[in-house]
């Protein structure tokens, strides 16, 4: 019997997309059942049945048993679909290096990122600073954690569809601060996965 998959999902979310791009990496099939009015605070039943703890997106749905949280979910399908090399290095410092980075991601990136639109001065600083911090973990290495595409760059390769808007908004230029981090999101963007799921 065939693999059920079904991902509940909203097209902007950054953390959809993370998922988007993980099940594209590993060439698995899926249904895509878009949150329609989830900008308007409506829930579909599936999705209050499936994720009834946070009640939010994405909700990865494997033969009726729900998987919640973006970054656990790219964690299980990469251990799911092993037919492909794995996103974790073997080495258990590097992979717990990767696992800091994406929760650096997420607490400090999408954390601190409400300052960006809101703010001037310090708090937008700090901001800045989460990318500086993370240009200076890239080095001269092409992806981050090791030499090739893995965990930490499916869960930060999403925050670059953020770029024109921190600049737009934010009137500052991650390009002009950070161009590490900036030619780094262009590799990515080279692999077609994230390209035909990050937004322009």
């Amino acid at each position: 019997m065939a693999d059920e998959v079904i991902l509940l999902d909203f097209p902007l979310s950054a953390f959809g997309m993370r998922v988007r791009i993980a099940l594209a990496e590993k060439g698995v099939k899926y249904e895509y059942r878009e949150e329609a009015d989830f900008m308007k605070r409506i829930k579909s039943d599936l999705l209050l049945k499936m994720n009834p703890v946070h009640k939010k997106i994405p909700v990865l749905i494997h033969n009726g048993k729900p998987v919640c949280e973006s970054l656990i979910i790219v964690q299980y399908i990469d251990e799911v679909w092993k037919d492909k090399s794995p996103w974790l290095p073997s080495d258990p410092y590097q992979r717990a290096q990767a696992r800091f980075w994406t929760d650096f991601a997420d607490k400090k990136i999408y954390g601190d990122s409400r300052s960006v639109w809101s703010t001037k001065g310090e708090e937008r600083e700090a901001f800045l600073e989460n990318f500086k911090v993370l240009e200076a973990e890239l080095g001269d290495k092409p992806f981050f954690v090791s030499d090739t595409f893995g965990f930490a760059d499916i869960a930060l390769v999403t925050f670059y569809g953020w770029f024109y808007s921190i600049k737009t908004f934010g009137q500052f230029s991650i390009e002009a601060e950070c161009p590490t981090i900036v030619a780094w999101a262009k590799r990515c963007m080279q692999r077609e996965s994230i390209a035909r799921t990050l937004p322009d």
